[in-house]
């Protein structure tokens, strides 16, 4: 596995090492020791989930906050999306910006997104398979969400407007302002 650094402390490209033949291929997608010894971040992921998805559907931008926060690893096992992050941490010259990378089957590329990120994504192929694991728990009450179209952001999600499904919350998750005033006030 190869990680490569972003522009945001922590944040990190993932790299596998695919080994392949004419059966196909394998790669490990974490190795917690080797995560460790080449980033020097400890993490210790408790819950992997999964999601299918349509052409045009935007999941985002959400979070956890406070004693919730979650770093998350995430993927795009089949398909194709579009991942998107936004820096929450008032403390890094990062805060307030936001970073895209295209995360799909062919390129087996993933994204180490550690806490004190919203996170969202917006499904570029027929349909999407996303995966992530994250270092803690699901808990509501902790759940903060951010506009996908804050124009702070200026975030091309690759989808036309007329084109994108959103769930009832995303498409009524407050600007960005008010999203940190609900995080820190966690």
């Amino acid at each position: 596995m190869k990680y490569i650094k972003t522009p945001f402390e922590n944040l990190l490209v993932c790299q596998p090492t695919l080994m392949g033949d004419s059966r196909g291929y394998f790669y490990e997608t974490f190795n917690e020791a080797h995560f460790k010894k080449h980033t020097g971040l400890d993490i210790h992921f408790v819950q992997d989930n999964q999601s299918l998805s349509k052409y045009g559907v935007l999941r985002g931008l959400h979070m956890q906050g406070g004693a919730f926060a979650q770093a998350k690893l995430v993927r795009c096992f089949k398909g194709q999306v579009l991942d998107v992050v936004v820096d929450m941490r008032k403390d890094q010259p990062t805060f307030g910006k936001s970073y895209s990378i295209l995360l799909s089957e062919e390129n087996h590329t993933q994204l180490f997104i550690p806490r004190g990120f919203a996170h969202g994504f917006s499904v570029l192929s027929d349909e999407a398979v996303f995966v992530y694991k994250c270092d803690n728990f699901y808990h509501r009450e902790s759940e903060i969400g951010v506009a996908y179209n804050d124009p702070q952001f200026k975030i091309d999600w690759k989808i036309p407007e007329a084109e994108r499904i959103l769930s009832e919350k995303d498409q009524n998750n407050p600007a960005f302002a008010e999203a940190v005033k609900q995080l820190y006030a966690l």
